[in-house]
């Protein structure tokens, strides 16, 4: 499993998504994450989870979970269903205009639920 990593923040707590199985291969779901909308991605397999958030800056919809998972050069990344900015699944950052970033949460699986990490504050 990919885990974004986090710098000098902890963790407070992760909370349960899903089953892991609930989420098709290379689709996503929306999970509202400490009064945030995110998009929690799946992948291949039942062990690959990135979570951003659900907002994109470019349409002003909450439409992330939506996108369309791919791979950028070796970056893995989803693009966004209105306008097709692209932003990579890791860090969030957009891949066309380097201003723009989305939130990520540290994601893992136990017991096949999806669990998203709440930071601190």
């Amino acid at each position: 499993m990919q885990i974004a990593t986090v710098v000098n923040e902890a963790i407070d707590t992760w909370i349960a998504i899903c089953p892991v199985k609930h989420i098709l291969p290379f689709t996503g779901v929306a999970a509202l994450l400490d009064g945030q909308q995110a998009a929690v991605f799946r992948l291949a397999s039942e062990s690959d989870c990135y979570v951003i958030g659900n907002y994109d800056p470019f349409s002003g919809a909450n439409v992330m979970s939506r996108g369309l998972v791919g791979n950028k050069g070796g970056i893995i990344k989803v693009a966004s269903p209105i306008y097709k900015n692209t932003f990579n699944l890791l860090t969030g950052q957009c891949l066309e205009d380097q201003s723009v970033r989305l939130p990520t949460w540290p994601a893992r699986i136990v017991d096949g639920i999806v669990q998203v990490a709440i930071r601190n504050r």
